[in-house]
């Protein structure tokens, strides 16, 4: 890719406050297109630290329009990249992408084929091998982390029994499914399902064919615990869908960390770009 030409992009211009958050957000969506994940609107508004996620529609405007006056100036096509931030609701973008692909009445198709046209398009996002040098073009800097002593602290942690702490809220988010945005109609989650690898999964919700298998952190649980429990949902998403193919199932899973307290920032990127649901700040009643 030739980086000679740099330009001056809307970008880069401007002091209003969606142009300063284009700034922000465009490493973070290069962070995740380098990772092959989405990130919902609201995850992504909550590292811009934006209120209301419906104000993206500002700031990726400027990014696509960025992607575009550049991809003239270098005459190389940059896909997209802001079709990887989608909604929770539809798992798509929203219509506003209209103006940036190629695809004609996008908004007016049914919700299959925006998701077979979302699948091809990023597909080329993930594949495309210039994000480092359109960061480079634009003055930006690449996202870095730096959790390798979380890292190391979450590696030691070795089980001493359960607390009762983890054994309450454990007990609690099993008989309540919809403290998870779960349907309230449920059977209770089995609790200290054991998957074939011999891990135990803290509760496992059946519907239908979906299975939905829940992490689940106390109040009293350390922050390298919970880092812990990220990895952990990484890893009991391949071990469910596994069972399901053997099982001559269509793998069908979603994998929830379900936290008492608060997630810590530090660890916001980390389980976007892991591709982990997290539901946070859940009350016993």
């Amino acid at each position: 890719m030739k980086t000679s030409i740099v330009g001056k992009y809307n970008l880069l211009e401007g002091n209003k406050l969606y142009q300063a958050r284009a700034r922000v957000a465009l490493p973070y969506l290069v962070k995740q297109a380098e990772a092959r994940q989405t990130i919902y609107y609201s995850d992504l508004a909550k590292i811009l630290e934006m209120p209301n996620p419906r104000n993206l529609n500002y700031v990726l405007g400027v990014i696509g329009n960025a992607m575009k006056e550049l991809s003239l100036s270098i005459d190389i096509k940059i896909p997209p990249i802001q079709c990887i931030a989608i909604g929770k609701r539809t798992n798509l973008p929203g219509d506003g992408i209209s103006w940036f692909i190629d695809i004609a009445d996008y908004s007016t198709r049914s919700p299959s084929q925006q998701k077979e046209f979302l699948d091809a398009m990023l597909a080329e996002i993930y594949l495309f091998p210039y994000w480092g040098e359109v960061l480079n073009v634009l003055g930006l800097d690449p996202v870095q982390i730096d959790l390798q002593e979380d890292l190391d602290k979450a590696g030691k942690i070795r089980s001493g029994g359960e607390s009762e702490s983890h054994r309450k809220f454990k007990e609690f988010v099993s008989k309540n499914p919809l403290v998870l945005g779960l349907k309230d109609s449920l059977p209770d989650g089995i609790l200290e399902h054991v998957l074939p690898s011999a891990d135990v999964i803290d509760i496992l919700f059946i519907d239908q064919s979906l299975k939905i298998g829940v992490e689940v952190k106390s109040h009293i649980s350390p922050p390298e615990d919970i880092l812990r429990g990220i990895f952990q949902c990484v890893k009991y998403k391949h071990l469910i869908e596994a069972k399901q193919i053997i099982d001559n199932e269509l793998p069908n899973s979603r994998v929830i960390l379900a936290l008492e307290g608060r997630l810590p920032e530090k660890y916001v990127i980390t389980k976007n770009l892991l591709g982990i649901e997290v539901i946070e700040n859940i009350l016993m009643s």
